[in-house]
């Protein structure tokens, strides 16, 4: 008899890795991904933080065929069911997955809390995620990646606009921030996404707002508690023009242990994941978030007062460009609205945020994973901005559906 297993799609580079493997899943078609990194030729080809996600989607689908190739720069991926935390798949006693996290990742926890995110609404059942280890950092990072609080504040509450909106939580039990070299934090955090569905609601967002209130988050961990003070005081000298109704929550906590590694001291301990930062978030009257973020550097040198006030002139920055939706938060909508039923949705987004390399490789692929292209239209009355449609493929939640 014929196999009528169909062929998988095939990638090229180390490039959008993560949302490729998130597709795969969320659509049930394998993928094979070659010249990963083909300069390497005596090193690992996939980074930690690539392999760590890699054992994450390996337990929480049932079923999920992960091979590597002989010289290294080849992946093979073949997705199983999204079980989400149900015991005895990958997930202990009370239905929690145990994630550690090396020490040699130096990407923020938001780098695996956003594609899980994605993927729990299509689970069998609730997904409860512990992160743990001495490589979990809370705070953004020099990589890119935005800190917990900014996916707590400026991400999952996007969800309610798809109908997902009911037991979710996420809980930083211990913050951390960037080590040295920018690896390791031992900071953890808890992902609890217990809403599942059949199929997300059609999106229509095409009315930005006025911006209403600002929202944030000071921390400081290991260092004095009056940076936090200063960076708020730096950051609502800029933001008050804009609105008046600003709280920036301050958050201290001391710096977590880690063993040293000093033969001379034995069972002794050292201090990681000292440093500052501040997290701020815009809503409009419409319900559109903005968020900004920045980190005290690894290495240190930075006053706290340039701190706030550089992340007051990001989230203006990212205010500025207009649309719905800003650039950290586009695919998840764009891909949720992919995933949603037969049906035009729409969204108003930025040219700016639109013509950015990640979404544009994001359309090619939701475009060769089967789901629909995008439509563009422009306003007339607003020069930056255009009008994005998406036709649902009711692919939907699969776990759902046999069960």
């Amino acid at each position: 008899m014929a196999d009528t297993t169909p062929a998988p799609f095939r990638f090229t580079g180390h490039r959008s890795l993560r949302h490729r493997l998130v597709l795969s899943t969320l659509t049930g078609r394998a993928i094979r991904v070659s010249k990963v990194r083909p300069s390497r030729l005596t090193t690992s080809c996939f980074e930690p933080h690539e392999v760590s996600f890699l054992r994450l989607l390996e337990a929480l689908t049932n079923g999920s065929e992960i091979v590597f190739g002989e010289n290294g720069h080849t992946l093979g991926y073949r997705p199983g069911l999204i079980t989400g935390s149900a015991e005895g798949y990958g997930a202990g006693s009370g239905g929690v997955i145990r994630h550690e996290v090396t020490a040699e990742c130096t990407r923020g926890i938001s780098y695996f809390l956003i594609p899980i995110c994605l993927l729990a609404p299509f689970a069998k059942t609730q997904v409860n995620v512990l992160f743990t280890g001495p490589g979990v950092i809370t705070s953004a990072t020099p990589t890119g990646d935005v800190s917990a609080d900014s996916v707590r504040t400026a991400i999952l509450p996007l969800y309610a606009q798809f109908g997902i909106q009911l037991n979710i939580e996420l809980r930083i039990l211990r913050r951390s921030s960037s080590g040295p070299r920018g690896k390791g934090g031992a900071g953890e955090v808890q992902l609890v996404f217990g809403h599942q569905v059949r199929l997300p609601k059609t999106l229509h967002l095409m009315n930005a707002g006025r911006i209403k209130r600002v929202r944030g988050v000071a921390y400081a961990t290991g260092v004095a508690g009056a940076n936090n003070a200063r960076m708020i005081e730096a950051a609502r000298g800029v933001l008050n023009p804009l609105v008046a109704d600003t709280y920036v929550y301050s958050d201290v906590t001391s710096a977590p242990l880690l063993p040293s590694n000093d033969k001379d001291a034995q069972g002794a301990k050292k201090k990681t994941g000292i440093g500052f930062g501040l997290s701020l978030v815009a809503e409009s009257a419409t319900g559109c978030l903005y968020s900004a973020d920045v980190p005290s550097p690894p290495q240190g040198g930075v006053p706290a007062e340039e701190i706030g006030e550089a992340c007051a002139y990001q989230l203006l920055e990212c205010i500025s460009r207009g649309g719905c939706v800003s650039d950290i938060a586009a695919p998840t909508m764009l891909t949720l609205m992919a995933m949603g039923s037969e049906d035009v949705g729409r969204l108003q987004m930025s040219k700016d945020v639109l013509a950015t390399e990640e979404i544009i490789g994001l359309a090619r692929d939701l475009q060769t994973f089967g789901l629909s292209a995008w439509g563009l239209r422009d306003i007339p009355e607003k020069e930056n901005q255009v009008i994005v449609s998406v036709v649902g493929k009711g692919v939907g939640n699969v776990g759902r559906k046999i069960a």
